[in-house]
Formats: C-alpha cells, structure tokens, sequence
C-alpha cells in the first residue's frame, strides 16, 4: 500500500510541509516493511525536498541521495518486501484452498446461488472451541441447485442467456436476490455471524437497486414486456405465410442452411425420453433484449 493510503505514514508526509514539524530527521527501523516494490523510489524524493534526512541502520546513518549504493540497497529491500508478500499469499491462498478442497471448510463470503451454509461441528482450534466457536461448510440448496443445473443445461442447449431468463420468469422461479432472504435465515440458524449475514443483505440490496436504475434508464419501448406467444398465434402466423412453409419443407437440403442459420434453429434430443426439443432464436439487428433477471449469473451470489 502505497505511503499516501497509510494513515500515520500519511501524516508524516504531510507534517514533512510543516516549518515547526518538531522533528529534524527520521529513522526507519525495518525498511523491507517500511518500503515495497518502488515506494522508496516514489516517496524518498519528498523528503531529500524537504531537507529532512532518513536514517536506515543498514545503511550506518542517513541516506545519502547522491550515492548509488544506497539507492541500490534501498531498492533490494523493496524486492524483498515484495517478495515475502507473495510468499504469504500464495501460503495462504493455498492453505484455504486445501480446506475448501478436502475439508469443505467455508471460507467466508457471501454463499454463491445454489448453496448454502451449513454448520460443520466445532473449530478445530482448541481455544477457539471453548469460547463455542463452530465451522461452516457449503452444501446444495435443495431449491436453488435444481435451478443453477438447469441454467447449465440450457446453456448447453444452446439458449441465449435472456431466453434462458425469460424461460425462468415464465414458471415463476425467484430470482437470486429474491432468494436470498431464505438462504441467509438458514445461515443465521446454523451459526453464521449476525454482522457477516448482514454485510451480505447490504450488498444484495445495493445490487438490486442498481440494476433498478439500469432498468429505469432504459427506454419506455425497450422496457415493455411482451406476454409469450400462445398456440393459436403461432398457428395464425403459420398459416399467414401460405405456400412459404410448404416450400421450405420441399427446398433442397443444402439450401436451408442459411435460412436455418438466421433463424437460430438448434434441435436438443433426449435418448431417454426419444424427443426432440426444437428452439429458434431469430438473428435480428433491430431487437433490444432485456433480461428481465439481472441477476441470473449464479457466481454472483
């Protein structure tokens, strides 16, 4: 973190301005945490500006900015604070991976759509146990899941996401922020910090309300919507187009697939069922789509 975003180092800087600062040099005690990457580079220039030296033990006294070998030294230092920064990152990230992975541990976080939080007995540190401390772990949602495999089918299937979205809304599936309200009562009931589930409601509503803006930014005409088609329309649009359908019927094989093509058509069988699912998608520049789920993406629970 750079000096300016350090609120003490921060107030150094800024005392540094200050004629009647108090102070006429200052020593940095270990310069690998003081200063990472360039920080050295970036802020030592501030006080060489300021007439106020900075003593570093490994150097033997103050920095001298006209000398090459401090600046070198200075600058191993700041590799070395980078380095050891990336050490326990990649400590740590690999320990909560190994958790997650052969433990189920619960890292923390709001749980993704599709889950939810369980308890998992108590803290495996002995301390932390006796003050009633317990773990967590993620399992399906019994409601959500279903949902979240279905998107994943019909994706596969080739439908877009809008449609995908439409279909949902069509058989009355809440969406995720919707949801959500059930999945942090049963976060609560199985030990979750109160403050942590409510950081979650927080965001949840702070997505909802700007997707509502995106939603009411939009046009009048892109935000009307328009009920699905039932099977007496589609047949009176069918037998509007007259001898066109039964020419297309009749057409060549290798002269459909352009038509195909622009109309989006994608066949889906089911061996099981010996069905097969036929969907269009029309390729039109002239149609806005608005998902009426803006929250359909299942990572972002």
């Amino acid at each position: 973190m750079p000096w300016q975003r350090r609120p003490r180092a921060n107030e150094l800087l800024q005392a540094l301005r200050n004629p009647n600062r108090g102070f006429d040099a200052v020593v940095i005690g270990e310069p690998q945490r003081t200063f990472y990457g360039n920080q050295f580079g970036n802020t030592f220039p501030v006080f060489v500006h300021f007439r106020i030296p900075l003593w570093v033990p490994e150097i033997g006294g103050p920095i001298d900015p006209d000398n090459e070998a401090h600046d070198l030294v200075m600058s191993v230092f700041g590799g070395m604070s980078r380095g050891e920064r990336n050490r326990i990152k990649i400590r740590v990230r690999t320990a909560m991976s190994s958790q997650a992975q052969l433990k189920g541990r619960y890292l923390g976080g709001r749980p993704p759509y599709g889950y939810r939080i369980t308890d998992a007995g108590p803290h495996p540190n002995p301390s932390k146990a006796a003050v009633g401390q317990r773990i967590h772990k993620l399992e399906p949602d019994p409601a959500a899941a279903p949902v979240v495999q279905r998107i994943f089918r019909l994706y596969i299937d080739g439908m877009s996401d809008e449609a995908i979205a439409a279909q949902l809304t069509r058989d009355g599936i809440p969406c995720p922020s919707a949801h959500d309200a059930a999945r942090y009562q049963a976060a609560l009931e199985a030990g979750a910090d109160p403050a942590v589930v409510t950081q979650w409601i927080n965001a949840a509503q702070q997505d909802k309300e700007a997707a509502q803006k995106k939603l009411d930014a939009l046009p009048a005409l892109a935000r009307k919507k328009q009920p699905p088609l039932n099977a007496q329309q589609i047949r009176e649009i069918t037998d509007s187009l007259g001898g066109i359908a039964q020419r297309i019927r009749t057409a060549d094989v290798h002269k459909k697939g352009s038509l195909y093509e622009g109309l989006g058509i994608t066949i889906s069988y089911e061996h099981a069922k010996r069905t097969a699912t036929v969907r269009s998608r029309p390729s039109s520049p002239y149609r806005q789509w608005l998902c009426p789920r803006g929250d359909l993406n299942p990572h972002a629970r």
